[in-house]
């Protein structure tokens, strides 16, 4: 009995063709990973700006021990304003 399946060559053309398929789909996941490489890099300098920009904010704030701070919480006035202020509170 003789081979009665597909002749060598044919299934050598299935095997290449799969291999292509899969070469393709390798290169297409391999740029996917680079895109979210580089998109993760641009990110993380984002968010390293945005953290120094907060730091430099809070930097600015006085200190709660300050005793200029003004606690708006902790008055009993309905309308407080600022002492040495000579203006009347405005209602908008």
């Amino acid at each position: 009995m003789s081979d009665l399946t597909t002749p060598p060559d044919a299934s050598f053309n299935g095997i290449h063709l799969a291999m292509v398929r899969l070469k393709d789909k390798l290169t297409l996941a391999v740029k996917a990973v680079e895109d979210v490489r580089q998109d993760r890099s641009r990110l993380e300098a984002k968010i390293a700006d945005a953290q120094s920009r907060i730091q430099h904010i809070l930097s600015r704030l006085p200190e709660q021990s300050d005793t200029r701070q003004l606690n708006l919480l902790a008055t009993d006035e309905p309308n407080p304003t600022i002492s040495g202020d000579d203006h009347e509170p405005t209602t908008h």
